[in-house]
């Protein structure tokens, strides 16, 4: 029987349509399989189809991007043994790899300090502590702001507060000089982007992911060239845009031609999104790159495209 069990567990860590939770009574199997997104290249993905699993609502975040990320991971031959995301943010991409089985393991990186500590709280033991902390919290003004000015906070303090600067400032903004939401959503002012039990609720399904995540605080690149000989390895690069990244980011300054070059060299696969820039289409050709625009949302009646880049987009991403 041991040998049978042994032979089921194995079968059951190679699934991609698996889940274990960790109830009270004890683990959980649940055999779900994903729901198929459609999509096209120049069709804006519906992401109410797509799972919201970051705590974190984030100003370029790629929670439209998850039904590529699926396809491109599933398209190979072999699950990857690791997922590598080296500028994280929000974290999307690498808590779908984790909660949908996409890849053995998961490894992401922040410089940011702020959504650092949220990530080291959340997966290193404080999850419980952070996900209490945003439930019993009474949202004033004063309160808010009391919370915002404090200085070199502790480590899971830190966390606390930077949840809360991404959910009450406008557009979810970290990066400084950024103001309160005044109106919100409906009028709702400071509470319109504040669903306490939500947060609480993703803090603690991430916890339960914790073995298949290693978070790294640091340099993108350095993680890129610790891993650059993995051959088993799959990378997501969502680097700051060139655009935007200023006014959006409190860390946004990044070689782009460096790091096309650093992806050159690498030996795993790897998917990059970016704005779609002559600057970037370039360097994409310039590494012998493939490149294909698509639709991440519509605005003011005209869809904005980014641009997906990888070595053999034409083998998955066929729409």
């Amino acid at each position: 029987m041991a040998d049978d069990l042994l032979r089921i567990a194995r079968r059951l860590d190679e699934s991609r349509s698996y889940a274990l939770r960790d109830e009270s009574t004890g683990l959980l199997l649940e055999i779900v399989p994903t729901k198929r997104v459609s999509y096209k290249s120049n069709k804006p993905v519906n992401v109410s189809s797509v799972p919201q699993r970051s705590p974190f609502r984030y100003p370029g975040g790629k929670t439209w991007l998850v039904p590529y990320i699926r396809d491109w991971l599933r398209s190979k031959k072999t699950r990857p043994s690791r997922l590598i995301e080296p500028f994280a943010g929000g974290g999307i991409v690498s808590l779908t790899a984790a909660f949908e089985g996409l890849a053995r393991h998961v490894i992401f990186a922040e410089m940011d300090d702020g959504v650092a500590a949220v990530w080291r709280v959340v997966l290193n033991g404080q999850a419980e502590w952070l996900a209490k902390q945003i439930l019993n919290f009474d949202l004033s003004l004063e309160n808010v702001v009391t919370v915002l000015k404090k200085d070199s906070p502790e480590l899971r303090e830190k966390a606390f507060q930077t949840i809360l600067r991404n959910r009450v400032q406008r557009g979810g903004i970290l990066a400084d000089g950024a103001g309160l939401i005044k109106t919100g959503e409906s009028g709702r002012g400071l509470n319109s982007r504040w669903y306490p039990e939500t947060l609480a609720r993703r803090i603690r399904e991430i916890n339960r992911q914790k073995d298949k995540m290693t978070f790294v605080e640091g340099n993108g690149f350095d993680l890129i060239e610790e891993h650059k000989a993995d051959a088993d390895a799959a990378f997501y690069i969502d680097p700051p845009y060139t655009i935007a990244a200023r006014r959006l980011y409190k860390v946004w300054q990044i070689d782009h031609a460096k790091l096309f070059g650093t992806m050159a060299a690498c030996k795993g696969d790897f998917l990059m999104s970016y704005d779609n820039t002559s600057e970037i289409a370039a360097l994409a050709k310039k590494h012998g790159f493939e490149i294909r625009p698509i639709a991440p949302s519509k605005s003011t009646g005209k869809v904005a495209t980014h641009l997906l880049i990888g070595r053999r987009l034409s083998e998955w991403l066929t729409n």
